[in-house]
Protein backbone atom coordinates (compact mmCIF):
# COMPACT_ATOMS: atom_id res chain seq x y z
CA UNK A 1 0.00 0.00 0.00
CA UNK A 2 3.28 2.25 0.31
CA UNK A 3 2.31 3.39 -3.59
CA UNK A 4 -0.81 4.99 -2.32
CA UNK A 5 0.69 7.07 0.66
CA UNK A 6 1.86 11.07 0.56
CA UNK A 7 5.25 12.38 -0.54
CA UNK A 8 7.48 12.09 1.89
CA UNK A 9 5.82 8.87 3.84
CA UNK A 10 7.27 5.37 3.83
CA UNK A 11 6.41 1.73 5.49
CA UNK A 12 7.94 0.45 8.47
CA UNK A 13 6.74 -2.52 10.11
CA UNK A 14 6.18 -3.51 14.25
CA UNK A 15 5.79 -6.91 15.82
CA UNK A 16 2.35 -7.26 17.49
CA UNK A 17 1.21 -10.38 19.49
CA UNK A 18 -1.10 -11.70 15.93
CA UNK A 19 1.95 -10.66 13.20
CA UNK A 20 3.63 -7.72 11.22
CA UNK A 21 1.53 -4.85 11.54
CA UNK A 22 2.44 -2.38 8.83
CA UNK A 23 2.35 1.06 9.34
CA UNK A 24 3.34 4.87 7.06
CA UNK A 25 5.12 7.76 8.90
CA UNK A 26 7.07 10.62 7.33
CA UNK A 27 10.85 9.51 6.71
CA UNK A 28 12.08 11.91 3.93
CA UNK A 29 11.35 15.66 2.26
CA UNK A 30 9.63 17.12 2.28
CA UNK A 31 8.86 16.37 6.09
CA UNK A 32 12.56 14.93 7.22
CA UNK A 33 16.27 16.00 6.36
CA UNK A 34 17.08 12.45 5.02
CA UNK A 35 15.49 8.55 5.21
CA UNK A 36 18.16 8.26 8.03
CA UNK A 37 16.19 10.82 10.40
CA UNK A 38 13.42 9.76 12.02
CA UNK A 39 12.58 6.95 14.23
CA UNK A 40 16.02 5.96 15.13
CA UNK A 41 16.66 9.16 17.24
CA UNK A 42 12.83 9.29 18.45
CA UNK A 43 11.37 11.39 15.02
CA UNK A 44 12.99 14.99 16.53
CA UNK A 45 11.45 13.96 19.95
CA UNK A 46 7.73 15.11 18.40
CA UNK A 47 4.69 13.90 19.96
CA UNK A 48 2.84 10.87 18.56
CA UNK A 49 -0.26 11.21 16.38
CA UNK A 50 -1.88 8.33 15.26
CA UNK A 51 -4.41 7.21 12.57
CA UNK A 52 -6.14 4.05 12.90
CA UNK A 53 -8.56 3.35 9.99
CA UNK A 54 -12.24 1.72 9.79
CA UNK A 55 -12.65 -1.92 9.87
CA UNK A 56 -14.62 -2.46 6.12
CA UNK A 57 -13.93 -4.60 3.11
CA UNK A 58 -10.77 -2.86 2.12
CA UNK A 59 -9.91 -0.41 4.55
CA UNK A 60 -6.17 0.43 5.19
CA UNK A 61 -4.15 3.59 6.43
CA UNK A 62 -5.18 4.90 3.08
CA UNK A 63 -8.10 5.61 4.42
CA UNK A 64 -6.66 8.80 6.23
CA UNK A 65 -3.60 9.91 3.98
CA UNK A 66 -5.60 13.06 2.70
CA UNK A 67 -5.55 14.42 6.56
CA UNK A 68 -2.09 13.63 7.78
CA UNK A 69 0.10 14.85 5.55
CA UNK A 70 -1.04 18.00 7.40
CA UNK A 71 0.48 17.13 10.39
CA UNK A 72 3.79 15.41 9.53
CA UNK A 73 5.90 18.08 10.51
CA UNK A 74 4.66 18.96 13.42
CA UNK A 75 4.01 15.34 14.91
CA UNK A 76 5.08 11.79 15.02
CA UNK A 77 2.60 10.59 12.76
CA UNK A 78 1.60 6.67 12.83
CA UNK A 79 -0.68 5.40 10.59
CA UNK A 80 -1.01 1.65 10.84
CA UNK A 81 -2.49 -0.83 8.76
CA UNK A 82 -4.23 -3.01 11.18
CA UNK A 83 -3.46 -6.57 11.46
CA UNK A 84 -5.73 -8.54 8.47
CA UNK A 85 -6.24 -5.28 6.89
CA UNK A 86 -3.38 -3.83 4.30
CA UNK A 87 -0.01 -4.70 4.55
CA UNK A 88 -0.09 -6.34 8.03
CA UNK A 89 -0.61 -9.75 8.71
CA UNK A 90 -3.71 -11.71 7.66
CA UNK A 91 -4.41 -14.64 10.35
CA UNK A 92 -6.48 -16.71 9.71
CA UNK A 93 -9.02 -16.46 12.46
CA UNK A 94 -12.08 -15.42 13.50
CA UNK A 95 -11.41 -11.52 14.74
CA UNK A 96 -13.00 -10.31 17.70
CA UNK A 97 -12.86 -7.68 19.31
CA UNK A 98 -9.89 -8.36 22.18
CA UNK A 99 -7.84 -8.80 18.79
CA UNK A 100 -8.26 -4.99 18.10
CA UNK A 101 -8.01 -3.76 21.41
CA UNK A 102 -4.47 -5.77 22.37
CA UNK A 103 -2.84 -5.03 19.11
CA UNK A 104 -3.70 -1.14 19.42
CA UNK A 105 -2.35 -1.43 23.29
CA UNK A 106 0.84 -3.04 21.84
CA UNK A 107 1.19 -0.31 19.08
CA UNK A 108 0.03 2.47 21.52
CA UNK A 109 2.70 1.41 24.50
CA UNK A 110 5.26 0.92 22.11
CA UNK A 111 5.24 4.78 21.67
CA UNK A 112 6.50 5.60 25.24
CA UNK A 113 4.56 8.24 25.49
CA UNK A 114 0.72 9.54 25.71
CA UNK A 115 -0.51 9.70 22.04
CA UNK A 116 -3.36 12.16 19.98
CA UNK A 117 -5.77 9.15 18.65
CA UNK A 118 -7.33 9.33 15.66
CA UNK A 119 -9.84 6.86 15.03
CA UNK A 120 -13.11 5.97 12.61
CA UNK A 121 -16.05 4.13 13.06
CA UNK A 122 -15.30 0.70 14.70
CA UNK A 123 -12.01 1.28 15.26
CA UNK A 124 -13.27 4.47 17.01
CA UNK A 125 -15.42 2.00 19.29
CA UNK A 126 -12.66 -0.40 20.43
CA UNK A 127 -10.58 2.66 21.00
CA UNK A 128 -13.00 4.13 23.27
CA UNK A 129 -13.29 0.95 25.01
CA UNK A 130 -9.41 0.99 25.30
CA UNK A 131 -8.96 4.16 26.41
CA UNK A 132 -11.06 3.59 29.19
CA UNK A 133 -8.88 0.53 30.61
CA UNK A 134 -6.01 2.30 29.60
CA UNK A 135 -6.10 5.71 30.05
CA UNK A 136 -2.58 6.47 30.58
CA UNK A 137 -1.96 5.78 26.64
CA UNK A 138 -3.65 8.47 25.54
CA UNK A 139 -3.55 12.47 25.15
CA UNK A 140 -6.75 12.69 23.21
CA UNK A 141 -8.89 11.40 21.44
CA UNK A 142 -10.57 12.66 17.94
CA UNK A 143 -12.86 9.92 16.78
CA UNK A 144 -15.24 10.11 13.25
CA UNK A 145 -18.45 8.13 13.89
CA UNK A 146 -17.52 6.17 16.41
CA UNK A 147 -19.75 3.41 17.20
CA UNK A 148 -19.86 -0.46 17.91
CA UNK A 149 -22.84 -1.36 15.44
CA UNK A 150 -24.44 -2.94 18.59
CA UNK A 151 -26.17 0.14 19.89
CA UNK A 152 -30.20 0.15 20.69
CA UNK A 153 -32.09 0.30 16.93
CA UNK A 154 -28.97 -0.62 15.00
CA UNK A 155 -27.70 -3.68 15.75
CA UNK A 156 -25.76 -4.56 12.70
CA UNK A 157 -24.99 -8.43 13.53
CA UNK A 158 -28.81 -9.35 13.20
CA UNK A 159 -29.50 -8.10 10.18
CA UNK A 160 -29.23 -10.08 6.72
CA UNK A 161 -26.16 -8.99 5.71
CA UNK A 162 -24.25 -10.49 8.86
CA UNK A 163 -26.39 -13.90 8.43
CA UNK A 164 -25.57 -14.67 4.62
CA UNK A 165 -22.02 -13.76 5.70
CA UNK A 166 -21.98 -16.55 8.54
CA UNK A 167 -23.13 -19.53 6.08
CA UNK A 168 -19.73 -21.77 5.12
CA UNK A 169 -18.64 -21.35 1.61
CA UNK A 170 -21.07 -18.75 0.68
CA UNK A 171 -19.41 -16.10 3.03
CA UNK A 172 -16.28 -16.48 0.72
CA UNK A 173 -18.13 -16.72 -2.21
CA UNK A 174 -20.07 -13.21 -0.98
CA UNK A 175 -16.78 -11.41 0.00
CA UNK A 176 -15.00 -11.93 -3.70
CA UNK A 177 -18.42 -10.91 -5.69
CA UNK A 178 -19.18 -7.97 -3.17
CA UNK A 179 -16.01 -6.81 -2.20
CA UNK A 180 -12.76 -7.95 -3.99
CA UNK A 181 -13.76 -6.75 -7.19
CA UNK A 182 -13.59 -2.98 -8.81
CA UNK A 183 -17.37 -2.82 -9.83
CA UNK A 184 -18.21 -3.86 -5.95
CA UNK A 185 -15.63 -1.66 -4.16
CA UNK A 186 -16.93 1.43 -6.28
CA UNK A 187 -20.33 0.63 -5.66
CA UNK A 188 -19.54 0.36 -1.88
CA UNK A 189 -17.89 3.99 -1.82
CA UNK A 190 -20.66 5.34 -3.98
CA UNK A 191 -23.66 4.30 -1.88
CA UNK A 192 -22.79 3.37 1.21
CA UNK A 193 -19.05 5.20 2.41
CA UNK A 194 -19.57 9.05 0.70
CA UNK A 195 -22.48 11.19 0.38
CA UNK A 196 -21.02 12.93 -2.80
CA UNK A 197 -19.95 10.31 -5.64
CA UNK A 198 -18.65 12.82 -7.41
CA UNK A 199 -16.31 13.25 -4.53
CA UNK A 200 -14.04 9.48 -5.34
CA UNK A 201 -11.23 8.97 -7.48
CA UNK A 202 -9.98 6.40 -9.66
CA UNK A 203 -6.80 6.42 -6.68
CA UNK A 204 -9.43 5.82 -3.94
CA UNK A 205 -11.02 2.71 -5.94
CA UNK A 206 -7.26 1.33 -6.59
CA UNK A 207 -6.49 1.58 -2.91
CA UNK A 208 -9.40 -0.09 -1.22
CA UNK A 209 -9.54 -2.51 -4.30
CA UNK A 210 -5.42 -3.26 -3.48
CA UNK A 211 -6.28 -3.49 0.07
CA UNK A 212 -9.27 -5.71 -0.51
CA UNK A 213 -7.53 -8.10 -2.46
CA UNK A 214 -4.52 -8.92 -0.02
CA UNK A 215 -3.81 -12.42 0.62
CA UNK A 216 -6.39 -13.88 3.44
CA UNK A 217 -7.87 -10.56 3.59
CA UNK A 218 -11.33 -12.10 3.76
CA UNK A 219 -10.76 -13.53 7.49
CA UNK A 220 -11.21 -9.78 8.59
CA UNK A 221 -13.32 -8.26 6.15
CA UNK A 222 -15.97 -11.47 6.77
CA UNK A 223 -15.32 -11.48 11.05
CA UNK A 224 -16.50 -7.45 10.22
CA UNK A 225 -19.55 -8.38 7.91
CA UNK A 226 -21.17 -11.18 10.27
CA UNK A 227 -20.80 -9.09 12.78
CA UNK A 228 -18.31 -10.88 14.80
CA UNK A 229 -16.65 -7.12 16.26
CA UNK A 230 -20.28 -5.69 17.02
CA UNK A 231 -20.97 -4.47 20.75
CA UNK A 232 -22.67 -1.70 22.03
CA UNK A 233 -20.64 1.56 22.77
CA UNK A 234 -23.27 3.25 24.64
CA UNK A 235 -22.87 0.65 27.57
CA UNK A 236 -19.25 2.32 27.38
CA UNK A 237 -19.37 5.62 26.98
CA UNK A 238 -20.25 7.19 30.07
CA UNK A 239 -16.88 5.85 31.35
CA UNK A 240 -14.31 7.72 29.08
CA UNK A 241 -12.34 10.09 31.11
CA UNK A 242 -9.89 11.18 28.02
CA UNK A 243 -10.33 14.15 26.40
CA UNK A 244 -12.56 13.96 23.42
CA UNK A 245 -14.02 15.39 19.86
CA UNK A 246 -16.15 13.60 18.00
CA UNK A 247 -16.94 14.36 13.97
CA UNK A 248 -20.01 13.00 12.30
CA UNK A 249 -21.21 13.22 8.56
CA UNK A 250 -24.83 14.44 8.78
CA UNK A 251 -25.23 11.76 6.02
CA UNK A 252 -23.62 8.25 7.32
CA UNK A 253 -25.63 5.62 6.54
CA UNK A 254 -23.76 3.78 9.34
CA UNK A 255 -25.33 5.39 12.53
CA UNK A 256 -27.03 8.66 12.53
CA UNK A 257 -25.75 12.21 13.82
CA UNK A 258 -28.55 11.31 16.57
CA UNK A 259 -26.40 8.39 17.45
CA UNK A 260 -23.71 10.71 17.93
CA UNK A 261 -25.41 13.04 20.69
CA UNK A 262 -26.79 9.98 22.28
CA UNK A 263 -23.07 9.42 22.70
CA UNK A 264 -22.11 12.52 23.33
CA UNK A 265 -25.09 13.65 25.82
CA UNK A 266 -23.87 9.84 28.05
CA UNK A 267 -20.21 11.99 28.82
CA UNK A 268 -20.83 15.82 28.35
CA UNK A 269 -17.50 16.15 30.43
CA UNK A 270 -14.96 14.50 28.45
CA UNK A 271 -16.92 14.87 25.04
CA UNK A 272 -17.66 17.39 22.32
CA UNK A 273 -19.53 17.06 19.14
CA UNK A 274 -18.63 18.43 15.59
CA UNK A 275 -21.45 17.87 12.49
CA UNK A 276 -20.33 17.97 8.88
CA UNK A 277 -22.54 18.72 6.34
CA UNK A 278 -22.85 16.42 3.05
CA UNK A 279 -20.90 14.05 3.57
CA UNK A 280 -20.86 10.29 4.88
CA UNK A 281 -19.29 7.91 7.23
CA UNK A 282 -15.90 9.25 5.60
CA UNK A 283 -16.06 12.27 5.66
CA UNK A 284 -11.70 12.12 6.23
CA UNK A 285 -11.53 11.34 2.37
CA UNK A 286 -14.75 12.96 1.42
CA UNK A 287 -13.74 16.45 2.54
CA UNK A 288 -10.31 16.18 4.10
CA UNK A 289 -9.52 20.08 4.63
CA UNK A 290 -12.48 20.14 6.49
CA UNK A 291 -11.51 17.43 9.08
CA UNK A 292 -7.80 18.40 9.24
CA UNK A 293 -8.87 22.12 10.08
CA UNK A 294 -11.40 20.22 12.95
CA UNK A 295 -8.74 18.21 14.27
CA UNK A 296 -6.14 21.07 14.68
CA UNK A 297 -8.48 23.03 16.30
CA UNK A 298 -9.32 19.91 18.84
CA UNK A 299 -5.71 19.66 19.34
CA UNK A 300 -5.76 24.13 20.05
CA UNK A 301 -8.82 23.26 22.77
CA UNK A 302 -6.96 20.80 24.51
CA UNK A 303 -4.05 22.68 24.95
CA UNK A 304 -5.65 26.10 25.64
CA UNK A 305 -7.80 23.57 27.94
CA UNK A 306 -4.24 22.16 29.65
CA UNK A 307 -3.09 25.82 29.96
CA UNK A 308 -6.29 27.10 32.13
CA UNK A 309 -6.08 24.05 34.70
Amino acid sequence: MLKFQPPGFGQRVFNTSLGIMAYYTPVSAPWRSSPSVGEADGELNLPPLVFLHSLGGGSSAYEWSKVYPAFAAAYRVIAPDLIGWGQSTHPERSYRPDDYMLTLFELLDWLGEPAVVVASSLTAGLTVRLAIQRPELFKQLFLVCPAGYGESGADYGRGIAAQVASIPGVDRLLYSLGAANEFAVRNFLENFLFANRSRITSEMVDAYLASAQQFNAEFSALSSLRGDLCFNLEDFMGQLQVPTWMVWGTRSRFGSPKLGQRLANLNPQFVKLWTISDVGVLPHLETPGVVAGLLHQSLVEFKLGKESD
